[in-house]
């Protein structure tokens, strides 16, 4: 590190370099501290000047060299509080708690309804339930667009806050359905607030995090989709479906009533020229005394190229780096849903059964719900350190050998059931190895990049792009595995899963990028093929 102004000691007059003096020079120092940590472009720009006056460098005295340069190293760095971040970004979360419950619900719902018919005073057939199940998917892929156009005219969180109305309202028709029809409308109402939640909540915490701890921040969605449904699971084990639903009612307005104290995302402020706004929104995000000059500056800098560069939203899409995010952004949906998630769990009781584990069906659906949220944990916790890719190539590689292990074990019971009397424990441990790191790895990260990959002008549309189709998947591979398992058989349907997921490994490895520890901005440079320097360079340097 080197200064970038000098002044003389004797009494003769400064020798000044245009444009710099030594009050500038803290400015500037304090500038490139703040610049380095939160992706300020100008502030690395600014250390990047060569100094053209070399005579007046090389007449510098010694000990303001040695002064300046020890100001350098020793000043105070511009420590941001956290903890409002991971508050801010659980408040936020409390809404994918409540989407987890819509989630899980119809799994301890189905005896109720289906096998004993004591839940409503009208009959509800396997089929009729099925299309209960998938129309809450239905009402998330059709909701994900739209959400992304509300999100940018009323905000992130009036957005969040507004879907209140939706998840009660869907709850309060499913606890006093009168007819199937009642059941669809329900569910179909539950999945739009769930859908817009999965669009919002990790566009807002992506925006409200700092860079080095975005990644855990941006993981307690996908954590609390899992406590969700393991919550659902457990109640649903001691309650009955009217009594379940009414507690999964309440979950939303207590969100509401939390997540009203939090801030808007300083991003969407600056976009609608809410300066003072967006300076509240950040020192209640990273502490009063935290210097946001330089983080302000990057928002506003950030906005006015989007602003000199403003286009429609198809020109957007046609731009090179949103062709290149959402490409990234679908693919990772994609293998997310056809890694054979939804198969593993339509199977697992039968599995924990065939074992002999003596284990009941609520409680292995328990026991999964449980390895789901303690795995998800875990990704939280490791997310920025271990970095987005190694979690993905890791979940796939061992989701891929799972799923070959319980083809193998299920094509050998089609086969001869007897030859497969000992095997239980294989299908057993290849399902919990698989939750386990499907949770780790492919069920948080693809929503947290979703909020990471896609420009401020077009997030909001890209990012709804992406959760349409990842509802639009869930809901055609919901409905088409007993298809599916019908045409190839048990086995040959994992195997398949399996196939996909080793592509979806391939995939990562390619064409994924690593977006650990990167500002938002960085992360659109290297998209666009430009690595932006993470080190300054001396001021009397060349730029390189």
């Amino acid at each position: 590190m080197s200064t970038v102004s000098s002044s003389n000691s004797s009494g003769d007059e400064p020798n000044k370099r245009p444009g710099v003096n030594s009050e500038e020079s803290s400015h500037l120092l304090e500038a490139t501290e703040n610049g380095a940590k939160y992706g300020s472009r100008q502030a690395v720009k600014i250390i990047k000047t060569p100094v053209n006056d070399s005579a007046n460098a090389n007449d510098r005295p010694q000990d303001q060299e040695n002064l300046l340069g020890k100001m350098v190293h020793t000043s105070t760095e511009n420590r941001a509080n956290t903890f409002p971040q991971y508050v801010a970004a659980l408040a936020a979360a409390g809404g994918a708690f409540a989407a987890g419950t819509l989630l899980g619900w119809t799994s301890p719902a189905e005896t109720e309804i289906v096998k004993d018919g004591t839940a409503y005073d009208f009959d509800v057939s396997s089929e009729q339930y099925s299309w209960v199940s998938s129309f809450m998917t239905l009402g998330a892929a059709c909701v994900c667009i739209p959400i992304g156009f509300l999100i940018n005219f009323i905000g992130r969180k009036w957005t969040m806050l507004l879907l209140v109305i939706p998840f009660v309202l869907g709850w309060a028709l499913l606890i006093w359905a009168q007819s199937v029809i009642m059941m669809y409308i329900a569910r179909f109402i539950l999945g739009i607030a769930g859908g817009a939640f999965c669009v919002t909540a990790p566009m807002y915490t992506g925006e409200i995090a700092q860079k080095d701890i975005r990644g855990t921040l941006g993981s307690f969605f996908q954590l609390m989709i899992t406590i969700g449904i393991l919550f659902v699971y457990g109640i649903g084990a001691g309650l009955d479906v009217n009594k379940m639903s009414i507690v999964c009612g309440i979950i939303p307005i207590i969100f509401g009533v939390i997540f009203f104290f939090m801030p808007e995302s300083p991003t969407y402020l600056v976009s609608k020229n809410r300066s003072e706004s967006a300076v509240k929104s950040i020192q209640w995000l990273r502490g009063t005394e935290y210097d946001y000059r330089a983080e302000l500056e990057e928002l506003h800098q950030t906005d006015r190229e989007i602003r000199q560069n403003k286009v429609n939203i198809l020109a957007a899409l046609a731009r090179p780096v949103t062709i290149k995010a959402l490409c990234i952004s679908l693919g990772l949906m994609f293998f997310q849903q056809l890694s054979g998630i939804n198969a593993v769990i339509f199977y697992s009781e039968a599995i924990f059964e065939d074992a002999n584990t003596g284990i009941s069906s609520s409680m292995s659906t328990i026991l999964i719900g449980v390895m789901q949220v303690v795995a998800t944990f875990v990704s939280t916790m490791v997310v920025d350190k271990l970095g987005r890719r190694i979690l993905l190539l890791a979940s796939g590689a061992v989701m891929a050998l799972s799923t070959t292990a319980i083809g193998v074990y299920f094509y050998m019971k089609d086969k001869n059931a007897g030859s497969v009397e000992n095997l239980g424990w294989l299908p057993v441990a290849s399902l919990c190895i698989f939750m386990i790191m499907f949770s780790i790895g492919y069920g948080p990260v693809p929503w947290l990049m979703m909020g990471e990959l896609f420009a401020t002008d077009i997030k909001g549309f890209a990012g709804s792009i992406a959760g349409t189709t990842n509802w639009v998947l869930a809901f055609i591979v919901t409905k088409t595995f007993k298809n599916l398992n019908d045409a190839l058989g048990s086995g040959g349907t994992f195997w398949l899963f399996a196939g996909v997921t080793v592509v979806g490994v391939i995939f990562v490895a390619l064409a994924v990028p690593e977006t650990k520890g990167k500002s938002l901005n960085e992360i659109q440079m290297e998209l666009g093929g430009n690595r932006q320097p993470s080190t300054m360079q001396p001021a009397n340097s060349e730029p390189k």
